[in-house]
């Protein structure tokens, strides 16, 4: 049986039908060739079929293992909240109070000859005041986007939509983090784009990553509190990158819409204006459903996003684009990204009192967590452990960017949960990493 998809529907079949369970160890490809009488790069296609279909996972040093779940069809991770009691998996910060700080600008627009205008149909520029109240948005120490710079989507992820459009053509390459957002990896693939891993350190994406990877047509980078990793590029690194896109002439899509919470150091687009396309939204500032999002590219590309909006269909609706706009310029949205700074940083002490001893990697000021797992787990294993009780957790899998082994880690987000229940579920999670699969008789 030669044919790589047939091989991966029967490994597949054995999945659905219990026979092969989550958790259990796949042989090697050189053995599972040699038990099905086919050559080993028959094998290799078939687990990378099954990995492509979310059921199998492979980490580093340990081998090919059963998921501990297929994964829903459907949108991107970020998109489905899980049924679990407690959410470490989906970053949502809303903070007591916000709706009492939110509401007072939407009165204003509910007077007819506002609410008439906000009825209208809108553009990717916005405008005047919208792009103005922007600015002062996402202005940082060192960087400052011009008003005419600025262009708008609905939200995060349609901004992300169209500067991947806008850059790179189907059937292009954009190069990323070797660990990056899964979202973005889900719009890559319905934009016709091909992914390429680069590797990382602990400072980021490797500039000499960039200069060996080959054609590429655009790189996506998240310098400030990477996701799911938590690192912060310092400035010599950017510096570093800036020096690779230019030197192999690549534009960069900088992800900031977790750069709220850090003050330094500048974006990336201070050390290549010419090359990067900023995008951000409310979605972490404010709310989910209170989400605006932005595009701000260098003048030699904003005809090109501007147009990748709108063919999108990714304008934000007008409604949205003054209520943001008012909660911008009245101060509201400072004020809630204040008292979010302070917020992550109550929820990482947690991190570091409950789960001290344990390999665990965050910045002071971010909204999320990344667990190098104790030795005896892996990361499915521990993911199906921790939803036995009621927990929520992501495996390093789910952000691979391509299809070879992942670390056995797992992310935390901690944004959702009560403080009280955070503590609660980190306790846990504690219990749980010094035991070993097995121990309550349920693995």
């Amino acid at each position: 049986m030669e044919d790589y998809r047939a091989l991966a529907d029967v490994v597949a079949a054995d999945i659905a039908a219990g026979r092969l369970r989550a958790g259990d160890r796949l042989p090697t490809q050189r053995r599972f060739a040699r038990d099905r009488g086919v050559a080993v790069s028959t094998a290799s296609r078939t687990y990378a079929e099954l990995s492509r279909r979310g059921l199998i996972a492979g980490e580093v040093g340990r081998g090919t293992f059963v998921r501990a779940a297929p994964p829903a069809p459907g949108p991107a991770l970020a998109e489905h909240p899980p049924n679990q009691g407690v959410d470490l998996e989906l970053n949502f910060p809303v903070l007591d109070g916000q709706a009492e700080l939110l509401a007072p600008a939407l009165a204003g627009l509910l007077r007819p000859d506002a609410l008439r205008a906000g009825l209208a149909a809108g553009g990717a520029a916005g405008t005047a005041a919208a792009r103005q109240a922007a600015v002062a948005t996402l202005s940082c120490e060192g960087w400052a986007p011009l008003p005419e710079q600025i262009l708008f989507a609905g939200n995060g992820r349609q901004s992300i939509a169209a500067a991947i459009g806008a850059l790179v053509p189907v059937g292009g390459r954009l190069g990323v983090e070797a660990l990056t957002y899964p979202v973005a990896r889900t719009i890559a693939a319905r934009l016709g784009v091909d992914l390429v891993p680069l590797p990382m350190d602990g400072d980021g994406l490797l500039p000499g990553a960039v200069r060996a990877a080959g054609r590429l047509d655009a790189v996506f980078v998240q310098p400030t509190l990477h996701n799911p990793l938590g690192a912060t590029m310092p400035v010599r690194r950017r510096e570093q990158l800036a020096d690779a896109l230019a030197d192999r002439d690549i534009p960069a899509i900088e992800d900031r819409v977790y750069s709220f919470l850090r003050d330094d150091p500048p974006p990336l687009a201070v050390f290549a204006p010419e090359r990067t396309v900023v995008v951000d939204s409310l979605s972490k500032r404010v709310a989910p459903g209170c989400s605006l999002g932005f595009v701000v590219p260098p003048a030699s590309r904003h005809e090109r996003v501007s147009a990748a909006i709108r063919a999108g269909g990714w304008m934000a609706q007008t409604f949205n684009l003054e209520a943001a706009t008012r909660w911008m310029a009245d101060g509201v949205v400072a004020r809630i990204q204040a008292a979010k700074r302070g917020d992550a940083a109550r929820r990482q002490e947690l991190v570091a009192q409950r789960l001290a001893g344990f390999a665990v990697r965050g910045d002071p000021a971010a909204y999320h967590c990344w667990w190098e797992l104790p030795a005896q787990w892996r990361a499915e294993t521990f993911v199906a452990a921790a939803a036995r009780r009621g927990i929520a957790v992501t495996p390093a899998a789910a952000y691979a960017a391509g299809p070879g082994h992942a670390p056995g880690a797992v992310r935390l987000a901690l944004a959702t949960p009560p403080l009280e229940v955070l503590a609660g579920a980190l306790d846990v999670l504690a219990a749980l990493g010094r035991g070993a699969p097995g121990d309550d008789g349920t693995e």
